[in-house]
């Protein structure tokens, strides 16, 4: 399974990694969720297939939203993390909800079972577009769909973030971004249009509460900063603390207290299954 997955996110997200990630990643707008539940056409309860399920974020924001509550059959989790698995485990509970080891390209779930696919801030990751659109279509339903969703700091919004972007992006080393991958060019390739109708998108504006230890503890979890060698760590740490004292474009929420707006944008891409 290892071979199917990148050399950093095996290490990154691995054991001793996932409490702070679970702790300090921000879930998903309400809004954004009522949108994915209006996809399905099936009015019976669903059955969803969530890939790169991770530690549970968007499992649990699902299974708890109202709009979702009553309308889920099954919830099979595939995550190839032993670490990230065992955690979901200890925080999703709900007899409804599963996980397994698996991958984008290799789910285990049998033909046709899928209403929905999801994959939550995951598929970035994913080393064969072509491998993994095949196993979506394979185990999707014939009234199924794909939702890619993403949570991404909106670095236009404040000076402050985009900062706070560059001075992390540093330490990429060649891992899969979101706004590197090239998705739009693989879902406009044979391989995609032959099974898919045309990519849907639809994005959400939001602010979530930021603090000087909230932020620095967010850049900490991205799997790329949490494989540096302690010095460098220490000197992310210092540049984010120089970012967020200059502070530009900051909107405080209570000075005092010293909260201020996280400016993100939520994306939604949907692909329906031919």
């Amino acid at each position: 399974m290892a071979a199917n997955v990148h050399t950093i996110a095996q290490t990154g997200f691995g054991t001793g990694t996932n409490e702070l990630y679970d702790r300090i990643r921000p879930s998903y707008p309400s809004e954004s969720l009522s949108y994915i539940r209006q996809l399905p056409k099936s009015t019976a309860p669903l059955n969803v297939v969530e890939i790169g399920a991770g530690t549970g974020i968007f499992t649990r924001a699902l299974l708890t939203h109202p709009e979702w509550a009553t309308s889920i059959g099954a919830l099979r989790a595939i995550e190839p993390s032993v670490g990230m698995r065992d955690f979901w485990t200890k925080t999703v509970k709900d007899d409804r909800a599963t996980i397994v080891e698996g991958t984008f390209d290799s789910t285990g779930i049998e033909d046709g079972w899928a209403d929905l696919i999801v994959i939550a801030q995951a598929f970035h990751w994913c080393l064969d577009h072509g491998k993994a659109l095949a196993e979506f279509a394979r185990i999707l339903n014939k009234d199924g769909a794909v939702v890619l969703i993403w949570n991404i700091e909106d670095r236009e919004a404040a000076g402050w973030v985009a900062q706070l972007c560059k001075c992390r992006e540093a330490h990429e080393n060649g891992t899969p971004q979101l706004r590197l991958n090239p998705l739009r060019q693989s879902f406009s390739a044979p391989g995609y249009t032959s099974l898919f109708h045309p990519m849907e998108e639809r994005e959400w504006s939001y602010y979530a509460l930021a603090t000087e230890q909230i932020v620095t503890e967010r850049q900490l979890s991205w799997s790329y900063i949490s494989v540096l060698p302690p010095d460098d760590k220490a000197k992310v740490v210092e540049d984010i603390k120089v970012i967020l004292e200059r502070g530009d474009g900051k909107v405080w929420i209570n000075k005092e207290e010293g909260t201020y707006q996280y400016p993100y944008r939520t994306l939604v891409v949907v692909s329906r299954k031919k």
